[in-house]
């Protein structure tokens, strides 16, 4: 395969990974409305004299636990963990650490190998980033789908 602009597709490679990480992040927030209008809603819905028998209790319990795993698995799609790309030029958090001088001079010193093996490099980190923020989300959606038996179970019960 012979690639006319090798600089050119390092940064489309780049771009194309990072095209994915909206995508994930508007399926979060549809996961996140959904978790959070489940427990409001069930929240809203006990008090202490709708729920008499202990395995009353338990059911909204089982909905709440399944739904707060959830949510902590947005969490970690919203808070990735975010290490590498030690003394990048393309990586945000290696870049900030530079002053806007040092970076500049450093970003116009480098020579073309460097740079695409940076944009790769980048491309590949962001690979690993959107993966484990898809695998939260699909944690996440899985957690919430297996709420809505208990959490039906329980509004029934309390209704």
């Amino acid at each position: 395969m012979k690639i006319e602009s090798i600089p050119g597709a390092a940064k489309d490679q780049l771009d194309l990974v990072l095209s994915f990480f909206p995508r994930v992040d508007t399926k979060a927030s549809v996961v996140l409305a959904v978790d959070t209008g489940m427990a409001g809603y069930l929240a809203t819905r006990l008090s202490v004299s709708t729920l008499m028998l202990s395995w009353q209790l338990l059911i909204p319990l089982v909905a709440f636990v399944l739904i707060g795993l959830s949510f902590w698995h947005l969490y970690k799609v919203a808070f990735p963990n975010l290490k590498g790309g030690n003394q990048s030029l393309v990586y945000f958090r290696e870049i900030a650490k530079r002053t806007e001088a040092k970076f500049i001079d450093e970003f116009m010193a480098q020579k073309d190998d460097a740079y695409v093996k940076d944009l790769l490099g980048q491309a590949w980190r962001n690979s690993e980033i959107l993966t484990e923020k898809f695998n939260h989300l699909q944690l996440a959606f899985l957690l919430m789908a297996a709420a809505i038996i208990p959490w039906t179970i329980a509004i029934a019960v309390i209704s």
